[in-house]
């Protein structure tokens, strides 16, 4: 990342309240003034005891954003400040809604209605019409109706492909270690919405309680060893053809997920992101993308996961889809391509 001119955030203190006034937009420049003023607002003043974030003039807000204010929240949260949005305009409610955020933070306003309004329904239907708003736009695939009607396609194809496979693998799988025939896990897509992925089981039963006991051999947030001991002999097979991946078609069908985007991290990753790296959740995640034709199974350093990303998304046509879909195809009889 290279460093960009500090964008200013104004604040006003009052006695032990400070409030702080967001930006029209709230994207990666300003989100990292953003979290940088709150922070040296909690560190320079002792009895600070609660903080006031003022939305009023907010009308975009995108991961970063996201990024920034949970970031601020759980410091506040640490220091025993109480953190509270204000003025919070449909756009950005949009996606606290999306995220499940709107649930989490304390959120007022000091608008009042009218007196008309809060008596005629017509005029309080019209009034919550003004305040449904459509999310963000924080990339353009994420607004593309042509990449959602390929990933339709994509995932009715791949969902028929699955149930024709889906009888030979279960059986497997029980013969080689009895249990359940999915595994799905939470993880973060759009935005940072939650949801859950679902696979082919390719570990034993009981691997994320064993997770502790395995060595991570790569650096920064995710997790991956190459000779994991809750693989199974079956879960190596279908992790070398990525046939374990198949069920994801559910995900793409449902929309959490598309046929090409960026790697979907847990919840647990997104926790140690910093506020730029929220970026990377600015798309869906892909089922392929960047770093799966990238070798995969060969990076070992976030920072590189996080390049790959940034440079999906910035390169990203219909045209660049298909290419990584066609290169994942190739890649699928390489050997040595399968996640490890």
């Amino acid at each position: 990342m290279t460093s960009q001119p500090k964008e200013v955030v104004p604040v006003t203190s009052l006695h032990e309240t400070a409030i702080v006034e967001v930006p029209a937009r709230l994207s990666v420049l300003e989100a990292v003034s953003f979290k940088q003023t709150c922070q040296g607002l909690i560190q320079a003043n002792a009895q600070l005891k609660q903080i006031i974030i003022d939305f009023h003039q907010t009308t975009f807000m995108d991961s970063s954003g996201l990024g920034a204010l949970v970031s601020n929240f759980k410091t506040a949260k640490e220091k025993q400040i109480l953190f509270i949005l204000r003025n919070v305009n449909p756009p950005v409610m949009a996606v606290l809604n999306l995220t499940g955020l709107d649930r989490v933070f304390p959120i007022e306003s000091s608008e009042i209605l009218p007196q008309k309004e809060q008596h005629d329904p017509t005029a309080a239907q019209v009034s919550f019409a003004r305040k449904v708003e459509p999310l963000p736009t924080t990339h353009p695939s994420v607004a593309s109706w042509m990449k959602r009607s390929i990933d339709i396609v994509g995932a009715l194809v791949g969902l028929v492909i699955t149930g024709i496979l889906l009888i030979p693998i279960a059986i497997a799988i029980q013969i080689d270690d009895p249990g359940p025939i999915f595994f799905s896990q939470t993880r973060c897509g759009w935005m940072g919405k939650r949801f859950e992925i679902w696979k082919f089981r390719s570990m034993c039963v009981d691997a994320e309680a064993k997770k502790s006991q395995v060595q991570n051999q790569v650096q920064g947030a995710f997790f991956k060893n190459e000779s994991d001991p809750r693989v199974t002999r079956v879960g190596r097979f279908l992790r070398r053809t990525s046939l374990d991946e198949l069920p994801q078609f559910w995900n793409v069908l449902q929309g959490d997920m598309s046929l090409v985007g960026t790697r979907p991290p847990t919840p647990d990753e997104v926790e140690r992101y910093e506020v730029p790296e929220w970026q990377r959740l600015d798309v869906r995640p892909g089922m392929t993308g960047e770093w799966q034709v990238n070798g995969r199974s060969k990076v070992r350093s976030f920072e590189d996961v996080i390049r790959l990303d940034l440079q999906y998304q910035k390169n990203w046509s219909l045209l660049y889809d298909f290419k990584l879909i066609f290169k994942t195809i190739l890649i699928l009889f390489h050997k040595n391509s399968g996640a490890v």
